[in-house]
């Protein structure tokens, strides 16, 4: 992947189409419980960041794609039993970034096996996760984490309209 310069790539960014760490204007992350309570607080966390950023009518369509990307890492990708004392290592992460004319949401979580978007008849009531996060982003991808983290991230991108590019 190309960047700009001679910037290093952070695990988070690795995989994504080509932008330049540099030039993120906003970033948050948080990190989530392993209960499914945590989609709530993942899309509470998502409105409030992107209306601070300005970007409040992207909402929707973002909130539906965390809302997928953070129940797929914990219906998927978290031990059965907790680690060490109750405490999931690393927990999932949310994190929301801002590049000028793209925004990027990406979940971390500790599993290295990769997302696989399943075959869903018209009456399951799961299976379509990954078509939604494909339908609503304009890309997504994944990969492992490297070194001493563990893991994955899953991120989606979306393209800012040219109004919302500051």
């Amino acid at each position: 992947m190309g960047t700009e310069g001679s910037t290093v790539l952070s695990p988070l960014w690795r995989g994504l189409p080509p932008i330049a760490p540099s030039a993120v204007s906003n970033s948050a992350s948080c990190a989530l419980p392993p209960r499914f309570e945590a989609v709530r607080t993942a899309r509470t966390f998502t409105r409030t960041t992107l209306q601070g950023w300005g970007l409040g009518g992207l909402f929707d369509d973002v909130a539906l794609v965390v809302s997928e990307l953070v129940t797929n890492s914990l219906r998927y990708a978290l031990p059965p039993e907790p680690i060490s004392g109750g405490a999931y290592e690393p927990p999932v992460r949310l994190h929301l970034m801002r590049w000028t004319s793209r925004l990027v949401c990406a979940v971390r979580d500790p599993s290295e096996q990769s997302p696989t978007a399943g075959e869903a008849d018209a009456s399951a009531e799961c299976g379509r996760g990954l078509f939604l996060v494909e339908s609503f982003s304009d890309t997504w991808g994944w990969h492992p984490l490297a070194g001493a983290l563990h893991g994955k991230v899953v991120w989606a991108l979306f393209r800012l309209p040219r109004e919302q590019h500051a």
